[in-house]
């Protein structure tokens, strides 16, 4: 009975049968004949012409797309636990060669236009500090908070309104559509991103994540450091496969309902030991340390999240059974 991470979750049966599928002699890397069709499916999916491209963790996928946008001397604003700061090991100074993150500070992981202004505002426009070139946002938070369409669209008008980037970090970025009756459009590029990392790995693919770019203009850089960085692999159309069968039938989004409706089920039973709304697939809870052991005792797995809190995560392919024993066990404490 584990709601340790969405991470661990089973591969959807459809990414193996498209993969099966793909086991074929084609021409390599990107060249292939599923690479070749992800700009027309996600440029469905987002009603506008894209570009997609497959890489192999959204690690690479955020990170690619600010490496993109900011110069190696440049700046990129982010939640203070956005997951590019806490979660990635320095990976965007990385891959950037050196653009610094500029924290700012938000209740639930979610950032404001005046937030961001603060902390912009704060920056002289002299040699000796770093200018912001980007903005960054994670939706759903890491807290599973949700940005609307009108919020999004907010913070991408005020990132324009400074010559900003927009990215958009996705890796929950279904749960997100899901949980706000958003269109991905809606979401995305009508509210000012410019670069989406849409994230498959925790809803059902395997080892495949899309890199989608509503600003053509940074296609063919992310294109070259993306193979520079290592992360074009010579027989990609395994990630594309994987990336297909994920839009079919709309798998991708039928996933994130599930997941989202078991954490529903766990945020009812927990009532005002919520430390955050439950609004996608995350549900941190107040919890001693005693009842966190008796938890586990019973059989369930999470995260410890801090003092006193814990993080239970939902997946796609969760047994309500034991969704509902452990909705069960919090009543009980």
């Amino acid at each position: 009975m584990r709601f340790f991470s969405d991470n661990a979750a089973a591969v959807h049966p459809a990414v193996f049968e498209a993969m099966a599928r793909a086991d074929r002699l084609d021409t390599a890397y990107d060249g292939d004949a599923w690479s070749q069709k992800l700009d027309a499916a996600f440029s469905t999916v987002f009603e506008r012409e894209v570009t997609a491209l497959w890489v192999t963790t959204g690690t690479a996928a955020n990170c690619l797309a600010l490496a993109g946008m900011v110069p190696s001397y440049g700046g990129i604003l982010c939640h203070r636990e956005a997951h590019i700061q806490v979660d990635e090991a320095g990976a965007p100074e990385f891959f950037s060669g050196g653009a610094k993150l500029l924290l700012v500070d938000g209740p639930g992981a979610k950032l404001t236009p005046t937030a961001l202004e603060d902390v912009r505002g704060r920056i002289r426009a002299d040699v000796h500090q770093v200018q912001a070139n980007a903005l960054s946002i994670t939706n759903a938070t890491e807290y599973g908070l949700t940005y609307s369409a009108a919020e999004t669209a907010a913070l991408g008008e005020w990132a324009k309104s400074h010559g900003l980037g927009f990215h958009f970090d996705g890796a929950r970025f279904a749960n997100a559509v899901a949980s706000t009756g958003a269109s991905p459009a809606e979401l995305t590029w009508k509210a000012g991103v410019d670069a989406l990392s849409f994230g498959f790995v925790k809803n059902g693919g395997l080892s495949a994540e899309a890199l989608i770019l509503f600003d053509s203009s940074l296609a063919d850089g992310i294109r070259r450091r993306r193979k520079r960085s290592g992360h074009l692999l010579s027989k990609g159309r395994y990630l594309a496969a994987q990336l297909l069968a994920m839009l079919e039938d709309d798998i991708w989004l039928a996933n994130a309902r599930n997941a989202n409706e078991a954490a529903r089920r766990l945020a009812a039973a927990a009532g005002t030991r919520l430390v955050f709304p439950v609004e996608a697939n995350e549900v941190f809870l107040k919890v001693t340390a005693d009842e966190a052991a008796h938890l586990r005792a019973a059989g369930f797995d999470f995260y410890d999240w801090g003092i006193g809190e814990a993080r239970l995560v939902t997946s796609w392919d969760q047994d309500l059974a034991a969704v509902d024993r452990l909705a069960e066990a919090i009543s009980a404490l």
